[in-house]
């Protein structure tokens, strides 16, 4: 698809429908060897946060593709001695052909972005994990042959990842329901967003009741109750979080055929059971092998 080339992917809303369409097509036709595209260029791994899945994910498609991959571990580059980021970016502009970055702040990203030329792509940030949901739409169509007459719940925190399935789920028509405490739920922009996104045409709704949210769902998804900067927080959020659990009961009120979702890695026994982990309607070992087909179609669309 020519309208992905050389373009930046900040968020999920910086996808149209048929991007995201075209990219899970593109995903299942490389994950099953019937395309196997060649893309010799250099992509940089600009990582500010601790990472297994993204950065072993991003390293594995750009070697399967022919390229090669540099990592700028902040401690060891002069990102982490201060260096301004639009001068950071300005020169890796002059010897990447892609970056991929995982930081805290958005804003961060987004300045990199304005100051190089070169494809950049969020890799997480406090606000989205696009590249996350890709892989988690590929998982769910594959699951149902299908992305039609779906519904998604997502139960805990209404974090990154929340923000992100929200924008995601809109683009494609899935349903969308996330179940987050009070003082806890999704940002009222993102979710005024997608609601825009939607258009009517699939639900977007935010609760505080789980148990309702999770009745007749397709699949259940959640992560951590704090994420990467907020460990701090996590014994505080304990009792409040608890009720979100996904567990046996909770899973009994989805669809008979729901298939339960993470995007690790996982606290057994807080946000979700080991039993349902690693339970017969898990998919999160194929969510997470998806990581790879996703990005790997990622790259190649934005590589040319």
């Amino acid at each position: 698809m020519e309208s992905l080339c050389g373009r930046d992917v900040l968020s999920m809303a910086d996808l149209s429908r048929s991007e995201v369409l075209y990219l899970l097509d593109f995903s299942s036709q490389m994950k099953s060897g019937a395309i196997t595209p060649r893309c010799p260029k250099v992509l940089g791994l600009l990582f500010q946060k601790a990472s297994t899945r993204t950065r072993v994910s991003f390293s594995v498609a750009m070697y399967q593709l022919g390229g090669n991959v540099i990592d700028l571990n902040p401690q060891s580059t002069q990102v982490g001695r201060g260096e301004p980021l639009p001068d950071t970016a300005r020169v890796l502009d002059r010897y990447l052909d892609a970056l991929a970055i995982r930081t805290f702040a958005q804003a961060d990203l987004e300045t990199i972005a304005n100051h190089a030329r070169i494809p950049v792509i969020n890799a997480l940030t406090d606000r989205e994990h696009p590249c996350q949901v890709l892989a988690d739409l590929l998982t769910l169509k594959e699951s149902f042959g299908g992305l039609e007459d779906l519904t998604l719940t997502y139960v805990g925190d209404g974090n990154n990842m929340a923000h992100s399935l929200l924008l995601g789920c809109a683009l494609v028509g899935v349903n969308i329901r996330i179940a987050a405490p009070v003082g806890y739920q999704p940002l009222p922009e993102i979710v005024s967003q997608a609601e825009g996104i939607a258009a009517g045409k699939s639900e977007v709704v935010i609760t505080t009741d789980v148990k309702a949210a999770a009745v007749g769902s397709h699949a259940l998804y959640t992560d951590v109750w704090a994420s990467m900067g907020q460990e701090d927080e996590a014994a505080d959020r304990m009792p409040l979080f608890q009720p979100y659990q996904i567990n046996d009961e909770l899973l009994e009120l989805a669809n008979p055929n729901a298939i339960v979702l993470h995007c690790l890695p996982a606290h057994r026994g807080e946000e979700i059971t080991t039993a349902v982990l690693e339970g017969p309607q898990s998919r999160v070992w194929e969510e997470a092998e998806n990581r790879l087909h996703a990005q790997k179609a990622l790259l190649a669309s934005i590589l040319a």
